[in-house]
């Protein structure tokens, strides 16, 4: 139920001078709004939830664009620094253009199925699955009719390559990841349709083609697969990232392990039949996401993206894990590769209990031969190691975890206009929504904090695919039915002056000349917070400005409400009438307004009502209302008439006098 507007009278009250008690109608509404409050308060998400929501309009025509039909099934490729955004869709792909300060367009080529042989219309279709750049044109494979193929685009024209096995699955909705490396491929995709039902991850294409055995993986579900070059080549790694399965069947156990898997790149294959067109350097180890002071467990993974160190240590690469649970909560851990790499050189294998061979499993060879037969048959037997991977830090905690049910992220490093390098997660939910986290910084000591929740779409819908390109410092999302370009520097959804503006704790954002402006876009720096605990002190004046006084005229025994807005989501919000607090919001009150029900006006509910926000030290009066008796205005404005026609009579009476005189 959406409550009025401030000083709107109830909907069982057409107008607000109704006296007499309140009838059986404003019982019934009572009890709505207290059923509304209640759901609000449930939903309710603390600090750890976003502060403010933000819907992203965008400049008409620059930042959004329709498909001009439904995409219920989407893939989205798009290169850093580049205006282009290409999306696969149904029989299509699209080129969409978001050229800075201009009109956005689009393009499309059409990539109809070639093959006919389907047993329904749905299958008949070619769903675009993958988009990847290779060489000079850019290859789209899609289902083609449940005969997976591939197309070269070149210049605007569509040039066939046929059937290609392995780089698009026969239906949309299969799990798929295909992974590029120079001439290498590798795939999780099946290549027989009724066949080789189980998932295995593949080397298609390169020195020689490798398998997964299919009894190291339980039902995997492959989320994000990378290749780390090492400190020697022999040595570079493939890791790949999954859930799968418990092979824990207690009825206490969770129902999915989250993985990684290791593969040496330069893996041969073995020395006997059963191993020589299989990978013998598979490892798989545990991927723990869990707060022991919480007792929440975290068991199922969603999304991983890597954020390589700036100065190219590939031990501090960090990997940033969402998970969920049974109940759809989330957690963020965040991962090194040095600690991974660690955990798979150092630890003893799940179950095995003799002496490790030589070469142990998993190790990588430095002279191109293929693995003993010894150690593969160990490996393959006992695939987990039994040392868990558990996140960074002293705790081994999340980073945080939250009730809201996060799909997937992306992360940005950025250098405020201080100085200080953040790490920026972009969040999307199940909402169809971005939030915008923000890790302390190097010199900053606290909790992540969360700034703002982003509606990214005109049409509400879930997100498909997002993606993040920092040199244009753009996030770029498609749901079925268009594509947004959405600034990481949104600083123009802060309201509230300066104080609002450092309130947001935003590290893009800083106050400038009298507004909320982007530090990239300031010449010189600007105003930020530089105390995360209590930002607003750095504005030149130490309180916000009182909110303008508004009147209304009441009859008494009325009913009526007072309405705040509740911009911040991590304030407490209270209604206070002389000294008497009335009404309090407290923050994760979902619902945008603080509302304030009088049942029934009496003569000591009169007089002046003030919306209060408290947040840490901030104090904010956001409102403030006078409720006057039914004619308490027109006397007012009769008082005012009467002291003016006095003092123009008195200065008649006096010129007159001086004229005489």
């Amino acid at each position: 139920m959406t409550p009025p507007p401030p000083g709107r009278a109830a909907p069982s009250a057409p107008r607000a001078r109704v006296p007499g008690p309140p009838a059986r109608s404003g019982l019934l509404l009572r009890l709505l709004l207290l059923l509304w409050a209640a759901a609000a308060s449930a939903q309710g998400h603390p600090r750890s939830g976003p502060r403010i929501f933000a819907v992203w309009k965008g400049h008409a025509g620059q930042d959004h664009v329709d498909f001009g039909q439904t995409e219920l099934h989407t893939v989205l490729f798009h290169e850093p620094g580049s205006s282009s955004v290409w999306v696969g869709g149904r029989g299509k792909v699209y080129l969409f253009d978001f050229p800075e300060g201009r009109n956005a367009s689009v393009r499309t080529m059409n990539i109809s199925a070639t093959k006919g042989s389907c047993l329904d219309k749905r299958d008949c279709e070619n769903y675009i699955t993958l988009l990847e750049r290779r060489g000079e044109g850019l290859l789209a494979c899609g289902t083609n009719a449940r005969h997976p193929s591939c197309w070269n685009l070149v210049n605007g024209t569509v040039v066939p390559l046929g059937e290609m096995r392995g780089y698009a699955p026969f239906s949309p909705e299969e799990n798929s990841l295909v992974l590029f490396e120079g001439d290498e491929v590798y795939s999780t995709i099946r290549k027989q349709e009724y066949n080789g039902k189980i998932p295995r991850f593949r080397r298609i294409q390169g020195e020689t083609e490798l398998y997964t055995s299919d009894t190291v993986m339980q039902n995997p579900q492959f989320i994000k697969a990378t290749i780390v070059h090492q400190d020697q080549a022999y040595d570079d790694k493939i890791y790949y990232f999954f859930r799968e399965d418990n092979p824990d069947k207690n009825p206490e156990a969770p129902l999915n392990v989250s993985r990684v898997a290791q593969l040496c790149k330069g893996d041969q294959g073995g020395e006997s039949s059963l191993s020589v067109s299989k990978w013998n350097t598979f490892l798989k180890a545990m991927l723990v996401c869990s707060d022991a002071a919480t007792n929440k467990n975290f068991n199922r993974l969603q999304d991983v993206f890597l954020l390589p160190d700036p100065s190219g240590q590939w031990r501090d690469t960090r990997v940033y894990g969402v998970f969920s649970n049974p109940w759809n909560y989330s957690a963020v851990c965040v991962y090194s590769l040095g600690d991974i790499d660690k955990v798979f050189r150092t630890s003893s294998l799940k179950g095995y209990y003799s002496s490790l061979p030589n070469p142990r499993p998993g190790k990588c060879l430095s002279y191109q031969k293929p693995i003993p037969t010894e150690t593969f048959q160990v490996a393959d037997r006992h695939p987990e190691v039994s040392q868990r991977v558990e996140p960074m830090g002293p705790l081994k905690t999340p980073l945080f975890h939250s009730k809201y049910h996060y799909q997937k992220v992306v992360v940005h490093r950025m250098q405020a206009s201080h100085g200080d390098t953040f790490h920026v997660l972009y969040l999307t939910t199940d909402r169809g929504t971005i939030h915008k986290v923000v890790e302390p910084g190097e010199r900053e000591r606290g909790l992540v904090f969360n700034v703002v929740e982003i509606q990214p779409f005109r049409r509400a819908a879930a997100i498909q695919a997002m993606s993040l390109d920092a040199d244009r410092r753009k996030l770029y999302v498609s749901s079925q039915w268009e594509v947004s370009q959405v600034p990481l520097d949104l600083c123009e959804v802060y309201g509230g002056g300066c104080h609002g503006c450092l309130m947001s704790r935003d590290p893009y954002c800083g106050w400038d000349q009298g507004r909320c402006v982007s530090i990239y876009s300031a010449p010189w720096p600007v105003l930020q917070s530089i105390n995360p605990a209590e930002p607003h002190k750095e504005c030149p004046n130490p309180k916000p400005d009182k909110a303008p006084l508004q009147k209304v005229s009441l009859a008494p025994n009325s009913r009526y409400y007072l309405s705040c807005p509740m911009e911040s989501r991590h304030a407490t919000y209270s209604w206070r009438h002389k000294e008497n607090v009335e009404q309090s919001c407290e923050p994760g009150h979902q619902s945008p307004n603080c509302i304030l029900f009088i049942e029934n006006l009496t003569a000591q509910q009169y007089g002046h009502y003030f919306c209060e926000a408290q947040e840490g030290s901030y104090f904010l009066e956001a409102q403030h209302w006078q409720l006057l008796p039914e004619d308490g205005i027109m006397a007012e404005h009769l008082l005012g008439c009467a002291h003016a026609l006095a003092t123009s009579l008195w200065l008649g009476v006096l010129t007159l006098g001086l004229l005489v005189h």
